[in-house]
């Protein structure tokens, strides 16, 4: 920050003061409401425009003009908004003791500016040794306040220059996290490394930057990035490959060029073998050789006998039943049958089917013949319900494998698992590249055991692994289908059958199955709120925090996420007076929040979709301490953006967890994510108690609707060749 300029005067186009309160900000286009505290207005003045990395407490300046709002009255659209260093000692108290540079806080702001005065910033920058005058600030703090300005103030310099290519606050920090301080010369030298290397990017914006800077449309640079751009949202979308054509297509739509340039980069692409290409399907190379090493090791274990010791069946069966003293009904016994004559098997079916009851038989079998049995599943949470149902310890894949950042695993094919069966529980949550690399530190005498419901979501990465290997035929595979008598009496699980069948379900009053229909989105939304603020936990005596999931098919819209998690914020975790508070990137986070992960973060151990809560936010510090299960986790203040409030996730993001309510909107304004495989896995997620809120006919259309778009993958047809 440029400490030497003063704030412009106040004139009819300008206006300056500090910032109070960040009502809006939009991430995507850094569209902003800002809240100024300006000298001579009485109240506090709405600025509204983009802007880029405010913090409350800045000295703003805008530029632009006054207007009349019909709904919000006066206020003034600025054309420009930027921070500059506030003059006056309450400013600069102000600016240092706000969500910016660690280490200061409102205390320690104070005592800089009582004793410095307005010299504070130049002391900061040029001679912060002076600042261990102040009692309580030692050399460690002193440096911590000196690498913060300094790295705040080339963060600045940077979203200025990000900033003028419509970059938002968010990605721009995502870029400097990444580059550091080579952001701008690696921008400026390949912009389209954007798009591949920082989350959430496209190529739109990538290319924007690479045209300003002279790029011609039709250059081969240009061709390739946009090809390899294409395939890489395909994985995204859960694919492991593009039909050729298809790729070529898009990728020249994309481009607006015609198909000669992207078919000659294509085959560049194939020449550096940066593509692979068979069976007319493009493949990113990892990818590609992920679905041959996982049929060739799948159909190795298929072809191998089971090396279990000596067991007598129905005399193992028997005992089993007298040890759990649950009698095994036919289907599980022929299960049980398969699951201990076969190398590996796959035992699937809908809820209350006996799954547990059946994996409980053989974990008690083998255990008592001494075989060392390991469990795991791809969540934190699935992990903890799976060492719940079978009293052994479960651990997600990531942590069984002995995940080493950056990318790297500590077990494989040169450092084998110890264990002689691995059970794998939710695997319709494994996509192909951690199935890949599950199945290399798997010893070859081992046997394998997956566990998981086919008709629920795929995974949210590349691939259908669990639904291809019981489609091949090649897996010996054990269908459970009865509904045993413990579960009879759950309206929950018939109705998540009969939903699963295409069937309307049955709607008993005082079950725990219900749905409250409403007319239109405003009446949903309202509703929602109030089963989870006040009527749910006051008839059930729940906690509307810890117990309470509200689920929707979507993120955006008045029935999204986004909406419904301000609304629950407010209702269930009201900002307190004094209370602590961080706002990062529009979204105000409390202490007490629920919050939700939304990509993994390996160095951390957390991962997408592990849910956690707001246990302490250090304001001087810039940090936020999240709970995840037994675990606290610190994040920097930039490092928010990998979290969202969790009082309302997306069903995709539910997979593996179970809660002990759940409430879920439907309206045919979420028409294109009304299907049935959605709301199945969305209803199998509660456990005492499934409330759906909304119209009719959407419950109908997404009962009916079971359309689900197939995903490019050749692990199906490698299975059923049966080469190895």
């Amino acid at each position: 920050m440029n400490t030497d300029r003063k704030p412009p005067p106040t004139s009819p186009n300008t206006i300056s003061g500090t910032l109070e309160r960040i009502t809006f900000h939009s991430e995507e286009s850094g569209f902003s409401v800002l809240r100024l505290e300006v000298k001579g207005e009485r109240d506090l003045v709405t600025v509204v425009g983009n802007a880029i990395d405010l913090h409350t407490g800045e000295w703003i300046s805008a530029q632009g003009r006054w207007v009349t709002d019909r709904d919000h009255g006066r206020q003034f659209k600025a054309d420009e908004i930027r921070s500059v260093p506030p003059s006056s000692l309450e400013g600069i108290e102000k600016f240092l003791a706000g969500n910016l540079i660690k280490g200061i806080g409102p205390s320690y702001a104070k005592k800089m500016v009582k004793k410095f005065g307005a010299e504070i910033f130049s002391i900061i920058e040029e001679r912060s040794a002076l600042l261990e005058q102040i009692p309580g600030i030692g050399t460690e703090r002193r440096k911590k306040i000196r690498d913060a300005w300094k790295e705040q103030k080339n963060v600045r310099e940077i979203m200025v220059f990000l900033h003028s290519y419509g970059i938002s606050t968010s990605k721009a920090l995502r870029i400097y996290k990444t580059y550091g301080e080579r952001a701008i010369e690696t921008v400026r030298a390949f912009p389209y490394s954007l798009a591949k290397d920082i989350h959430g990017i496209g190529f739109k914006t990538a290319d924007a930057i690479a045209r300003r800077l002279g790029i011609p449309a039709d250059s081969p640079q240009r061709a390739a990035a946009g090809i390899a751009y294409v395939l890489n949202e395909a994985t995204d979308s859960g694919h492991c490959a593009l039909p050729t054509q298809e790729l070529l297509n898009k990728s020249a739509a994309l481009l607006e060029i015609d198909l000669p340039p992207v078919e000659a980069a294509f085959n560049q692409l194939l020449g550096d073998h940066e593509i692979v290409s068979e069976e007319n399907l493009a493949y990113l190379p990892f990818l590609h050789f992920a679905e041959k090493e996982i049929a060739a090791r799948l159909l190795s274990a298929a072809s191998l006998p089971s090396v279990y010791p000596p067991i007598d069946f129905e005399k193992a069966a028997s005992w089993v039943e007298t040890k759990t003293k649950k009698q095994l009904a036919p289907s599980q016994r022929d299960a049980l049958r398969t699951a201990l004559s076969s190398r590996i098997a796959i035992i699937t079916g809908g809820p209350g089917v006996g799954k547990t009851t059946l994996v409980n038989a053989i974990l008690s079998i083998l255990q008592a013949k001494k075989i060392r049995c390991t469990l795991c599943a791809p969540t934190g949470r699935a992990a903890k319900r799976l060492s719940e149902t079978t009293g052994c310890e479960a651990k997600t894949i990531h942590r069984l494998l002995e995940y080493q950042p950056p990318g790297r695993y500590a077990r494989g094919k040169d450092n084998l698992l110890e264990c002689d069966l691995l059970v794998v529980d939710e695997s319709s949550m494994i996509d192909i590249p951690l199935l890949q690399k599950l199945l290399r530190a798997i010893p070859e005498q081992s046997h394998i055991l997956f566990v998981g419901d086919k008709d629920q979501l795929p995974s949210v990465g590349p691939g259908s692994a669990l639904a291809d290997m019981i489609g091949s035929g090649r897996i010996p595979t054990v269908h459970l289908t009865e509904i045993f008598r413990q579960a009879e009496g759950s309206q929950i699980i018939s109705a998540a059958h009969e939903i699963n069948l295409g069937k309307l379900p049955e709607l008993p009053q005082n079950s725990d199955f219900l749905f409250v229909a409403k007319p239109d989105a405003g009446a949903i939304q309202k509703t929602v709120v109030e089963l989870v603020a006040s009527r749910i936990p006051k008839k059930f005596g729940l906690d509307p925090r810890e117990d309470i999931q509200v689920l929707c098919p979507m993120n955006r819209g008045s029935l999204g996420t986004r909406q419904f998690n301000e609304l629950l914020q407010n209702a269930i975790n009201p900002k307190q007076h004094g209370g602590s508070s961080l706002t990062f990137a529009g979204t105000e986070f409390r202490t007490g929040d629920k919050i939700i992960q939304t990509r993994n973060n390996h160095d951390k151990e957390v991962f997408n979709g592990d849910i956690g809560r707001i246990v302490d936010i250090d304001e001087e510090n810039l940090e936020v301490s999240i709970l995840f299960e037994t675990k606290k986790v610190v994040y920097d203040f930039r490092e928010m953006d990998e979290v969202s409030l969790a009082y309302a996730v997306t069903i995709h993001k539910s997979q593996g967890s179970e809660f002990p309510a759940i409430v879920l909107p439907l309206s045919m304004q979420q028409y294109v994510l009304l299907q049935r495989n959605l709301l199945y896995t969305g209803v199998t997620r509660g456990k005492k108690l499934v409330i759906l809120v909304g119209e009719e006919k959407a419950f109908s259309f997404a009962v009916q609707n079971n359309r689900t778009s197939s995903r490019h993958s050749r692990l199906r047809p490698l299975l059923e060749s049966g080469k190895i």
